[in-house]
């Protein structure tokens, strides 16, 4: 298991936000190179990076930074938000990017998610947000009609072999982890896909529970930020 820090691009700024609610971004760190060259420093084999700007607008908008800290970054990145079409998604791997994180157009686009999974195998990964078990897009900011168990499940068969789940209300909340949720993405999906948990972590019990159900990965951001989960510890737990 590993843990994956995040920096959440919102104006440039390094942002958090409560469930996803772009009206309750608060400003994290003054800066998002120096807030990745940390989390490397202190052990982080992974960096989450989202556009949140790009998110909502359905294109790369922050994508100027991002190439940068792929660039400064000692330690792979995976990229998300506004990654669309094929075209924005092949310049971020092409600039170096470890994944790229595709959202709403696992909906609107399975095609393009297929194409990009043969091309690119594991670099491509589905970030799948959902609220009560039904997915929302466009930055959070629409509904859909699929349950996020289901639309995993077809991801995986188009050859996904990288899912991030968030449970959105608890996303920024410091509530702790949908353990049922990810519990039951083990068991519609095969033990070859990778499952990463968004949302909620809030100490170092998460990662201890998070760790015993066999998951790949967690995401954390609100608790290193508010100092409730230390990253250092939480990367040594990994490795007991």
């Amino acid at each position: 298991m590993i843990i994956i820090p995040a920096i959440d691009l919102l104006g440039g700024m390094c942002v958090r936000l409560r469930k996803g609610e772009y009206g309750t971004a608060s400003k994290v760190a003054e800066d998002p190179a120096e807030t990745l060259l940390g989390f490397a420093e202190a052990g982080a084999e992974y960096i989450h990076l989202v556009d949140l700007d790009g998110a909502k607008a359905g294109a790369p908008v922050n994508d100027g930074i991002i190439r940068n800290l792929i660039k400064l970054s000692p330690v792979p990145v995976e990229i998300g938000g506004g990654i669309r079409t094929y075209e924005s998604a092949k310049d971020y791997l092409d600039a170096g990017a470890g994944r790229i994180i595709l959202g709403s157009v696992a909906l609107t686009s399975p095609e393009l998610v297929k194409r990009l999974a043969a091309e690119y195998g594991g670099r491509i990964a589905v970030g799948i947000d959902a609220r009560n078990g039904i997915v929302k897009t466009s930055g959070w900011l629409e509904d859909s009609n699929a349950r996020f168990d289901i639309l995993a499940s077809e991801m995986e068969k188009a050859g996904v072999r990288c899912v991030i789940y968030t449970d959105i209300e608890r996303d920024g909340m410091l509530s702790g982890v949908d353990l049922k949720g990810l519990a039951k993405l083990k068991e519609v999906l095969s033990p070859d896909t990778k499952i990463t948990a968004s949302g909620g972590v809030c100490g170092i019990g998460d990662i201890r529970a998070l760790k015993e159900l066999g998951i790949y990965g967690a995401i954390t951001g609100k608790a290193v930020y508010s100092g409730a989960l230390d990253l250092r510890e939480a990367i040594a737990v990994t490795k007991e």
